[in-house]
């Protein structure tokens, strides 16, 4: 999508489409997961990465501005919760630093986008 283009819907918003690329690596990841983590760590992690692109979906689809600020605002914090259990998952050796830092720049990247797309909502 162009700075120029109209978004007709969520599937146009680039962060929708990046935060549906981090689902399927967090998805990649966690298969490796010791099979104990099933109902743990891995269900916990896939939850909060589905919950992005979820959240930007249904904010947009409100066609309320100020709910879909706040869809926003619940789609940082599951990037925020994401990125600790990324923290948490190495610090277990479940997955290695490289592994993380790969999902992690993902999420970083998704995280500004949408505090870019709250302020530009905002009118900031």
């Amino acid at each position: 999508m162009t700075s120029k283009s109209i978004v007709q819907g969520f599937r146009d918003l680039l962060v929708w489409q990046k935060s549906m690329l981090l689902v399927k690596q967090t998805y990649f990841l966690t298969r490796q997961f010791p099979n104990d983590e099933r109902f743990g760590l891995i269900s916990q992690m896939r939850r909060a990465a589905v919950s992005i692109p979820s959240n930007i979906a249904e904010g947009q689809a409100r066609h309320s501005t100020g709910e879909f600020i706040q869809f926003i605002s619940n789609a940082e914090g599951s990037v925020a919760e994401l990125e600790t259990q990324l923290e948490i998952a190495v610090d277990l050796g479940y997955c290695t630093p490289s592994q993380k830092e790969f999902v992690l720049a993902l999420a970083e990247d998704i995280r500004k986008m949408l505090n870019g797309l709250r302020r530009r909502l905002q009118g900031l």
